[in-house]
């Protein structure tokens, strides 16, 4: 692709799974390179089954095109014809997408048959992204959406990048497959140095200029929002989904601990999930259950209103990437409590910006949940004040999705990734303590 204005750049976004409640960091991407003139269509492999709350998602919603729209099994049909046409008019690129399907298959989690699935929605995304005269494919997650970029770039369709996250490396990847999707894109990015590392882990140095820090963002909702001192009664609250992976049940432990040393807590959890059942019943086996606010989901003005209602954000999980809710929380100036995992420690750290505990540890989070509680408010303003220096320093959306636009527009700056960082003045060290 050959450099050009962003009014004249036209981009495929593809997620396995848009939009959800957690996305809201992926909407605002979208939007600020709207507002900078790059054109995006938005493409889901698959329709989300969740509640979306958000006027936002709901227009999101109606904005993207589903792949295998109405499930898998209902949507059969158009792929076998897909993958026959393809197969058809293309057959030399069909062969060689089926056996780099084939190879990355070997000791793939998923097991070797589910990448003939990507191939068949490869063969699906061509026909539809091609009609979309979109010029090159990005996808979140380093996971299927990036597989099926990449197979669809070798049945002759646009080049392609990907966002990596973080987390996917552990649960859906498969270290060949990740290598191959690195190697064949025209770029890739990581939203943490943490990530960026895996990156290099797993790909060869000759590849590595090619890889891009590029950070999830929050907007001039929480950016703009007016200073307010946290509150001061011992008000906590966690937004996530109740899933096993985020830690409720380890947090209702700690809770129960300072609880029993005479603080008067009070928890808001923010989410709901496949979990919500195990976490209620830890809640009623603490003695815990009249001092959670069990609110569900809420939509992006509720949420940013249960921050600011609380003194601190707690996300005590066991695995992540680099959670945006930090992001929202810190720029509402309301110190965050989390774990030393992947890219959080790059955000939140003890006694600048809150506290960072080791994950899965009941007593580490205790003593943070203890120092919360003890802290001043002048102490709290503090740290919160430092948080939103930070956030506004580089985690801007509309300053992070202009380097995002400036790859797909300008070629000349993919090979430039050692550069452009050693430029980057550093803000603050993360030296944990």
């Amino acid at each position: 692709m050959s450099a050009k204005s962003p009014e004249n750049t036209r981009i495929a976004y593809l997620v396995n799974l848009y939009p959800k409640t957690s996305h809201a960091w992926m909407r605002r991407e979208i939007d600020s390179m709207a507002a900078g003139g790059v054109e995006v269509e938005r493409f889901s492999v698959r329709r989300v089954d969740e509640p979306l709350v958000d006027p936002d998602d709901l227009k999101e919603a109606a904005r993207t095109r589903v792949l295998l729209d109405g499930g898998a099994v209902r949507a059969l049909p158009r792929a076998m014809l897909a993958v026959l046409s393809v197969a058809l008019t293309r057959p030399l690129r069909f062969c060689k997408a089926a056996a780099l399907a084939s190879r990355i298959g070997v000791h793939h989690p998923k097991g070797w048959s589910y990448q003939f699935l990507y191939l068949a929605e490869a063969c699906l995304f061509l026909r539809m992204v091609t009609s979309s005269d979109c010029e090159h494919v990005h996808a979140h997650f380093g996971t299927n959406a990036a597989t099926v970029a990449m197979l669809t770039k070798e049945l002759g369709g646009p080049g392609y990048s990907f966002t990596f996250h973080g987390p996917e490396i552990s649960e859906h990847l498969s270290h060949r497959g990740l290598r191959e999707k690195l190697h064949r894109a025209e770029f890739a990015v990581a939203i943490s140095h943490h990530g960026r590392s895996a990156l290099k882990r797993w790909s060869n140095p000759s590849h590595w200029d090619k890889l891009h820090l590029i950070h999830c963002g929050v907007d001039e909702r929480f950016l703009g929002e007016p200073f307010t001192p946290p509150a001061t009664e011992n008000r906590l609250v966690c937004v996530a989904r109740l899933s096993p992976v985020k830690g409720h049940i380890v947090l209702l432990e700690a809770v129960a601990a300072v609880v029993a040393e005479g603080a008067d807590i009070r928890l808001a959890f923010v989410g709901g999930g496949e979990f919500e059942a195990p976490v209620r019943q830890a809640a009623e086996r603490l003695g815990l259950q009249d001092r959670i606010e069990w609110l569900g989901w809420l939509n992006g003005e509720q949420v940013k209103q249960q921050i600011l209602k609380s003194k601190a954000m707690v996300l005590p999980s066991f695995d992540e990437g680099l959670p945006v809710v930090c992001m929202e929380s810190l720029a509402l100036a309301r110190p965050v409590i989390s774990t030393y995992i992947a890219g959080i420690p790059e955000l939140v750290e003890t006694d600048a910006t809150g506290w960072v505990v080791p994950a899965g540890s009941v007593s580490h989070l205790t003593d943070a949940l203890r120092a919360c509680v003890a802290a001043s408010p002048q102490e709290l303003e503090r740290l919160g004040r430092a948080g939103r220096d930070r956030v506004r320093a580089e985690h801007d959306a509309r300053v992070e999705a202009k380097k995002l636009a400036q790859l797909f527009c300008e070629p000349t700056l993919r090979d430039q990734a050692p550069r452009l960082e050693r430029e980057r003045a550093p803000t603050q060290t993360t030296t944990p303590r």
